[in-house]
């Protein structure tokens, strides 16, 4: 079993803390939802792990199986086991999607070996079969020109074929409608399973309705000041934020 861990973390842009002290375990096989009002360090917390220049951890650790990934740049995070499923995908005009995965899976490959051209399109599809993604969409450029819903596909099926070993997914449900939002879904339940860890940070219940988790944390102030289940989710629902900031005041 893996598990990445969050030690104490403390994450600036610039001048300015962010995250302030933060600790948290995520396992193999569990789904982690954080949850709270914009500004609270939420996407921050999730791009700082992953390693994105611009964020600095000033002090505290993340460890993935044991081993601090903090001396490692985001590429060797990614071979390591990480996946960042971005809130805005990039495009990639001129870059097929089937060659960019190609790519990125040779570049997990020892110098000098080659990834075999008929292995990779036998699992390409497979996987594709599995997510019920026509066949025809690997030859599109990557996100070029692809509606909030496509591009999410995309990145489920990165993350199918990448297979990490956590996926932090940094409100992969943003400005989606509801049909964009089951293809998100549909795709993380068929991946979940053992093997998988996945941090899933969103604003709204809603995606917890289709993508239940093993455990909720209400994020604010850079800190995780509330864990629970999903029965958490559904107070968050139905009386906002505003009741966990008086219990703050309050304690």
């Amino acid at each position: 079993m893996s598990s990445l861990e969050i030690k104490n973390l403390h994450v600036s842009i610039g001048t300015k803390e962010i995250v302030k002290n933060l600790s948290l375990t995520i396992r193999s096989g569990e789904v982690h939802a954080i949850m709270g009002p914009n500004g609270t360090g939420k996407s921050t917390l999730a791009k700082a792990i992953a390693g994105h220049p611009d964020y600095t951890i000033t002090s505290g650790d993340v460890l993935l199986d044991g081993r601090s990934i903090l001396p490692q740049e985001a590429d060797e995070r990614a071979r390591a086991g990480l996946f960042l499923a971005f809130q805005y995908p990039s495009d990639i005009p001129g870059v097929s999607i089937a060659n960019f995965l190609r790519a990125a899976l040779q570049a997990r490959l020892a110098e000098g070996e080659e990834l075999d051209a008929t292995g990779y399109y036998k699992r390409l599809y497979a996987k594709m079969d599995m997510l019920k993604i026509d066949r025809k969409f690997t030859s599109r450029s990557v996100n070029d020109g692809f509606s909030g819903g496509e591009k999410k596909r995309c990145e489920i099926l990165q993350m199918a074929m990448l297979e990490p070993k956590f996926a932090l997914m940094d409100e992969t449900d943003s400005g989606l409608d509801i049909d964009a939002l089951r293809i998100v879904a549909d795709g993380v339940n068929t991946l979940r399973g053992p093997g998988l860890g996945v941090l899933l940070i969103t604003h709204y219940q809603r995606l917890l309705d289709y993508i239940v988790p093993d455990f909720v944390h209400v994020m604010w102030d850079g800190r995780i000041v509330k864990s629970g289940g999903k029965s958490l989710a559904l107070e968050l629902e139905a009386k906002g934020y505003d009741w966990v900031k008086k219990e703050l005041v309050l304690a």
